[in-house]
């Protein structure tokens, strides 16, 4: 393998060509390794590069490749399935063709636009409407003379995201579920180039909402390498403390919405209320319940103040969700209606690329907190708790345990806070690039930032955890029925605006 290497932010780059990636991708799958993510971006004007992250074991560095390609790539997703998805994107953005790709029709784009250059090409005329004709779309072909063909969506019932949902169905059974998501992509990816740092971290806010810390941590860790800035202990800690907040009123959310789908209208009233007074203290705490407006590159924009009173408050608060959590443990109701439920293989998890509580509900013991730790995370012990059923109540005690966790973490952090600065200088050179990641409420979030001359942003590529697990969940719905659909898709967590961006 003819390969030039090089050293940036601590991450090693491999150059490859095109025809030795399927070879490098094997021969990591082989070894127990993983790819994460792939995506595009012009390197110069006149030339895109391709990158492709990836690690070869779950606790093992992450690895980066690049590959400048001058003509069709080869489609890596027959080896690693999850790439597939990336592939598609790449194309519908880039222009760039991959050969033998096994589902070559657009993601991002639907059928029936027809943008005069890629979106992502420097000649792109911004300010022009992307011309679209209404077309049907790419959709397998089920026949039979009971078979019965149902599209849901885009507008649902309820205050919901935009996706439509086409079901093949005999009865209540389910034979084949195709989902058309992307309705309401907004180019978030592209809106980054040219802002200032902090303009960009406002947007990194406004990724997905419910994950507004998570996305803006990523992408000030992924300047801070590029700047090899070191943040203060303090806000190290600090950060590691919302972060746990975003994923108790995340994971409290989820509970009650999962409680609902079983009609268990009193655990969804209680999980809700939960969630308030979770959110409550995050505005007690920052001043956003949300916990916005903080982060900046280099650390926080402010101090905080947690003590005595948050270890007070998360006291009262985990006794009252750990009453709630038996609850909905043992009230069999709900969990008749869960228990083999949509349920993940976990060969099906690894090769789809399923992340965070819903690939560690089928066995798979890994966390970035604690596998690649960030923040303040390598100073406290983060419990990782794993289930092998892969069903929809695995995926519920997952996020139970995860908020057991979450508390114990928060009084580690509390127990070992000291003063200090929460900010240092962070100046990256003009065409550095980081990549930044944390471990979000539904998994795994990565963001690859390059700088120009000016050091502001150029290509900001943003993987998110929905975007992986939306590409799961329909091979958990295939082969199932009606009845158990809202209950399947609330056991996973998903948002579309994480997925579509």
């Amino acid at each position: 393998m003819d390969a030039v290497t090089a050293r940036r932010a601590g991450l090693e780059i491999v150059s490859l060509a095109p025809e030795e990636l399927p070879a490098a991708v094997a021969e990591v799958i082989r070894g127990g390794g993983r790819m994460q993510m792939a995506y595009a971006w012009h390197a110069t004007p006149d030339q895109i590069e391709l990158r492709y992250l990836g690690s070869c074991g779950p606790r093992d560095d992450f690895f980066m490749w690049r590959c400048r390609p001058q003509a069709a790539v080869p489609s890596l997703a027959a080896i690693s399935p999850l790439l597939g998805w990336y592939e598609r994107e790449i194309t519908d953005l880039f222009g760039i063709e991959f050969a033998g790709h096994p589902e070559p029709y657009p993601l991002v784009l639907h059928p029936g636009a027809r943008p005069p250059a890629p979106p992502f090409s420097p000649d792109y005329p911004d300010e022009e409407p992307l011309p679209f004709t209404p077309a049907p779309g790419a959709a397998p072909e089920v026949t039979g003379a009971e078979v019965q063909r149902l599209p849901f969506g885009p507008v649902r019932a309820d205050v919901v995201e935009s996706a439509e949902f086409l079901f093949f169905y005999v009865g209540e059974h389910i034979i084949h579920y195709h989902p058309q998501l992307f309705f309401k992509h907004r180019g978030m990816e592209k809106r980054f180039a040219g802002r200032s740092l902090m303009h960009a971290v406002a947007l990194a806010e406004r990724v997905s909402g419910v994950g507004s810390f998570a996305h803006a941590l990523a992408f000030c860790q992924a300047v801070e390498r590029a700047a090899a800035c070191e943040v203060p202990p303090r806000a190290r800690l600090l950060r590691s403390l919302c972060a746990e907040l975003e994923r108790l009123y995340n994971h409290l959310h989820y509970l009650g919405h999962l409680a609902d789908t079983t009609t268990l209208k009193v655990g969804q009233a209680e999980g809700m209320l939960l969630e308030e007074r979770v959110k409550q203290i995050n505005g007690r705490l920052t001043g956003s319940r949300l916990l916005r407006n903080l982060l900046v590159p280099g650390g926080l924009r402010r101090d905080l103040d947690p003590q005595p009173w948050l270890g007070d408050e998360l006291d009262r608060l985990g006794r009252e969700i750990g009453r709630y959590t038996a609850m909905l443990e043992s009230t069999n109701s709900h969990l008749d209606r869960l228990i083999t439920t949509g349920i993940l293989p976990q060969e099906v998890a690894f090769d789809q690329g399923a992340t965070g509580p819903v690939q560690r509900a089928c066995g798979f013991d890994r966390d970035l907190r604690r596998d690649h730790p960030y923040a303040g995370y390598g100073e406290l012990t983060v419990r990782v708790p794993v289930l092998t059923s892969g069903d929809a109540h695995a995926r519920q005690q997952i996020r139970i345990a995860e908020i057991d966790s979450s508390l114990a973490l928060i009084g580690q952090i509390l127990g070992r806070l000291t003063g200090g600065p929460v900010s240092a200088a962070c100046a990256p050179q003009p065409h550095s690039e980081g990549l930044g990641w944390a471990e979000s409420p539904r998994g795994t979030l990565f963001y690859a930032v390059h700088l120009g001359a000016d050091c502001r942003p150029v290509r900001v590529k943003i993987k998110s955890p929905s975007f992986s697990n939306w590409r799961v969940f329909p091979l958990t719905v295939h082969d199932s029925n009606m009845m158990d659909y809202a209950i399947n898709e609330a056991s996973f967590g998903l948002t579309i605006a994480g997925c579509d961006r």
